[in-house]
């Protein structure tokens, strides 16, 4: 079971690089351990939060795909330091 998410960031709509500046902020706003459930729109952003989360060290967790239309990508990522 994954571990809930502590908070939702709502970037549908927005393009890259808005979701992950966005999201590390938010991300900073959470204890270690904590996760992070990111909704975007933008296609760029399944590759933007791969290379993201390893260039930060946080976890990504979980990637998936709501149908939509629009298509809503979700990534769960955990605070990780």
């Amino acid at each position: 079971m994954p571990e809930a998410a502590a908070k939702t960031l709502d970037t549908k709509g927005d393009l890259c690089p808005m979701p992950v500046v966005k999201a590390s902020k938010a991300i900073k706003e959470l204890s270690v351990g904590q996760v992070l459930e990111i909704l975007a729109t933008d296609p760029a952003s399944k590759p933007d939060f791969a290379a993201w989360s390893k260039m930060t060290g946080h976890k990504l967790l979980s990637t998936s795909e709501d149908a939509g239309p629009p298509k809503v990508f979700r990534f769960m990522i955990q605070r990780s330091r």
